[in-house]
C-alpha cells in the first residue's frame, strides 16, 4: 500500500513538473514577443522621427523667413516640441513593456525555483520506493 502511495505522489510531481514546464515555455515565447515588440516600437519611434523631420525640412526649405530667422530646420520652435512628444509617446510603450518583460521574467523565475523543488521531492520518493522495495524484497526472502 506505501508503495502505491508513493507510485501516485510520484506521478502527481511528475504530471506538476511537467505543467510548469510547459508554462515556462509558454512564457518564454511570450517574452520573445516582447523583445520583438520593443524593435518594432524603436521601429516606428525612428520612422515617425524621420517623417516629422522630413516635414519640417520641406517647411524650412520652401520659406525664406524661416531661412533669414533660422540657421537649421532643427531651430524651428515647434520641432523640439513635436519631437519630444514622439518621445514621450514611444518612452511610455517601452516602459510597458519592459515592465511585461520583467514580470515574464519574475514567473519563469518562480517557475524554476518550483521545479528544482519537485526535483529535490522526486528524488527523495524515488529514494524511498526503492527503500521499500528492497525491504519488501528482504521481508519475502527472511519471511
Amino acid at each position: 500500500m506505501a508503495i502505491a502511495n508513493l507510485h501516485e505522489t510520484l506521478l502527481s510531481y511528475t504530471l506538476r513538473k511537467n505543467y510548469l514546464n510547459v508554462e515556462i515555455t509558454n512564457l518564454q515565447s511570450r517574452k520573445t514577443l516582447a523583445a520583438y515588440s520593443q524593435a518594432d516600437s524603436s521601429s516606428f519611434k525612428a520612422q515617425d522621427e524621420e517623417e516629422l523631420r522630413r516635414y519640417f525640412k520641406a517647411l524650412y526649405d520652401g520659406d525664406e523667413e524661416y531661412k533669414c530667422k533660422y540657421t537649421d530646420y532643427t531651430q524651428i520652435p515647434d520641432f523640439e516640441e513635436e519631437m519630444d512628444k514622439i518621445a514621450a509617446r514611444y518612452n511610455d510603450e517601452l516602459a510597458d513593456l519592459t515592465a511585461w518583460e520583467t514580470a515574464l521574467d519574475a514567473q519563469i523565475t518562480t517557475d524554476s525555483a518550483e521545479i528544482e523543488e519537485i526535483n529535490a521531492y522526486m528524488e527523495s520518493i524515488k529514494s524511498m520506493l526503492s527503500s521499500n522495495i528492497q525491504g519488501d524484497f528482504n521481508y519475502g526472502l527472511n519471511g
